[in-house]
């Protein structure tokens, strides 16, 4: 007697489970921004320790192309200038004998990452809140959060002794 949903509505209405374009970008569209947003941080991430060559090559490189070698000479001393930045700090800190100037060394590569890591966070805060207090917050815990990681990597890259310790001597 009471039939809540009669049969023959099926046949005139079918179910239609395709995504229409606005469907497709309601469910799609805020995974893709967070998805961009995650992919962006781990490349931050995994970057940050190359912060301080990239500040030296980019300031190099300008500076050469500036003083008159122009665009292709400005990009090779970049190059050179970023790649020598990181050969030699690798260098110092392998062959650092002692703890507090191995420190030095890893600090002096730190801090450009803590000032990109600041950057960048602050840059998605601004996209993302509109309290200036907040953003503030976040910036500083992103640049706390990229400068413990890259401090990690480059004590992850040192030598646990100094240079010469642990060798066998007879």
């Amino acid at each position: 007697m009471l039939d809540i949903a009669p049969w023959r509505w099926w046949k005139a209405q079918p179910l239609d489970l395709s995504l229409t374009g606005t469907t497709a970008m309601l469910v799609f569209g805020p995974l893709l921004v967070i998805a961009s947003i995650g992919f962006l941080c781990w490349l931050l991430f995994t970057l940050a320790v190359f912060a301080m060559p990239l500040f030296v090559s980019l300031t190099v490189g300008v500076w050469a192309f500036h003083t008159g070698a122009g665009a292709l000479g400005g990009i090779i001393v970049s190059v050179v200038a970023g790649g020598a930045t990181f050969g030699v700090g690798q260098f110092a800190l392998g062959f650092a004998p002692w703890a507090w100037l191995r420190l030095l060394i890893i600090v002096l590569f730190v801090a450009p990452a803590t000032v990109a890591g600041y950057s960048a966070t602050h840059g998605i805060a601004q996209i993302a809140m509109p309290s200036a207090t907040w953003q503030m917050i976040f910036s500083a815990i992103g640049a706390i959060a990229v400068s413990v990681t890259t401090f990690i990597r480059f004590t992850g890259i040192a030598a646990p002794g100094g240079a010469g310790q642990g060798v066998a001597r007879g």
